[in-house]
Formats: structure tokens, C-alpha cells, sequence
């Protein structure tokens, strides 16, 4: 078992006054307690403003709007994986579940059933993609506060998060969309993705292989993201000696 103890051993000291310019992690490890709210705020007014105040829009013009509309999503990361280690946490998870049965669930349908009734119009489907992505970003936080409050350290769980992001806007689901969907005749699939504004802003529209290519890059940095060290990184910036026992 490996347990870490902060400040131990006799050339802790020395490492403290070495760091230089790792000593903002000491900084914000001290505020940890309360630091979560910072990035919780931004990420509720962004969802707020794009959810609710800004009309459903399924394409994306260019990277800054790609940056925008992730950007509630990679705050939200960052809050859950500075959360306090509440007692609370069992609760915590059941007002999530209660959440998603309570509103998400029965919005998704109602969105689903307002479509039906006007698919024939231009901009029909924006509102059902945009609680679709809504969905896919409340599962990951989910599943991220499930690992934070069942104990994972705040560098394990923002690395978790970060590599999420990266499947998430991988193009994944475009590229099952294309190779699932039966709404193409036989042999009639189209050549390129169209549909796939978060990949065009980077290549132009991508064909079949460009799309192929853009979501194993992302995968594979995701998983680069995974394995990376970062406890360790953080350890050491703090001084902390790891101990066997």
C-alpha cells in the first residue's frame, strides 16, 4: 500500500524552497477546500446562456464557437474533480439520478415528440441535438462525480475528464451515425461527413478516412492523457514523499 505524507522526510524542506515556480499547486492545494467554486460558476452561466438563452443551433462557424460551446463542459471537469470529499457524496449521486428521471429524461422525449410533429421545418432538429449533447456531458460529469466522491484524487479525476473531452469530440458517434444508419440505400452511403461541424472547423468537411483519422488521433491522445503521471507531478511540486508500508 503507498500512502503519501506531505512535508516528510529530511530533504523535504530543501524541495520546498526549489520548486520556483511550482509553488502556485501548493497554493491551490491550501485552498482546495472551497476552490471548486470557481470553475463551477463559469461552467453553470455558460450552460445557462447556451442552453436557454441562445436559440438551438446544431452547426458550429468556426473554432471559436467550437471553444465556446465545449467550454461549459471543460469547467465542469474542473469543479468536479476539485470537489471536497463530502460525506454526503451517496446523496449527492441520488439527486443525479433523480435529475436525469425527473427533467432529462422527460425533456429528451418531449423534444423527441415536438420534432415529430415538425420535422418538415427548417431547424427542427436543432433543439433534440442540443439536449442530446446536454445528455452526453451530464453522463460524463456523472460518472466523473461517481469517481471523485468514491475517493480518486483531484489529478485522477481531471485527467479522467480531460480524456473524456477528447472522446467525446472525437467524431465517434459521426462515424457510427454514418456506418449505422439505414436511412442510405444499400452501397449509397455518402463519401464525406457533412453533418460534422466539430470536425470541419479543423479539416473542411471530412471524408470517410479524414473523420477515420481525426477520431483515432483523439482516442489515442486520450488515452496518452490516461496514462500520464500527474499524481506524481503534483506530489512532488508538494513536497510529498512516497512512503511503503
Amino acid at each position: 500500500m503507498t500512502a503519501t505524507m506531505p512535508g516528510s522526510g529530511p530533504s523535504a524542506a530543501g524541495r520546498r524552497s526549489d520548486d520556483g515556480g511550482r509553488g502556485w499547486v501548493a497554493a491551490l492545494y491550501r485552498a482546495r477546500g472551497w476552490l471548486w467554486v470557481v470553475p463551477t460558476v463559469p461552467a453553470a452561466v455558460l450552460a445557462l446562456l447556451i442552453m436557454v438563452v441562445l436559440p438551438p443551433d446544431q452547426t458550429l462557424d468556426n473554432l471559436a464557437e467550437w471553444a465556446f460551446k465545449l467550454s461549459p463542459f471543460a469547467f465542469a471537469v474542473v469543479a468536479v474533480a476539485l470537489l471536497p470529499k463530502w460525506r454526503v457524496a451517496p446523496g449527492l449521486l441520488l439527486l443525479g439520478v433523480i435529475g436525469y428521471m425527473a427533467y432529462i429524461d422527460t425533456e429528451m422525449v418531449m423534444r423527441i415528440q415536438e420534432f415529430g410533429r415538425n420535422a418538415d421545418q427548417d431547424g427542427a432538429f436543432e433543439p433534440v441535438y442540443q439536449f442530446e449533447l446536454f445528455i452526453t456531458t451530464f453522463i460524463v460529469l456523472l460518472m466523473l462525480l461517481a469517481y471523485r466522491l468514491g475517493g480518486a484524487r483531484t489529478a485522477n479525476v481531471l485527467k479522467t475528464g480531460v480524456a473524456a473531452i477528447l472522446v467525446v469530440v472525437s467524431g465517434l458517434n459521426d462515424l457510427t451515425f454514418w456506418a449505422l444508419n439505414d436511412v442510405w440505400a444499400a452501397g449509397s452511403r455518402p463519401p464525406d461527413l457533412p453533418w460534422a461541424s466539430h470536425i470541419i472547423v479543423f479539416t473542411g468537411v471530412p471524408s470517410v478516412a479524414t473523420a477515420v483519422v481525426f477520431m483515432v488521433v483523439h482516442v489515442a491522445l486520450a488515452a496518452v492523457v490516461a496514462a500520464l503521471p500527474v499524481g506524481r507531478w503534483v506530489d512532488r511540486a508538494l513536497g510529498v514523499e512516497q512512503v511503503r508500508r
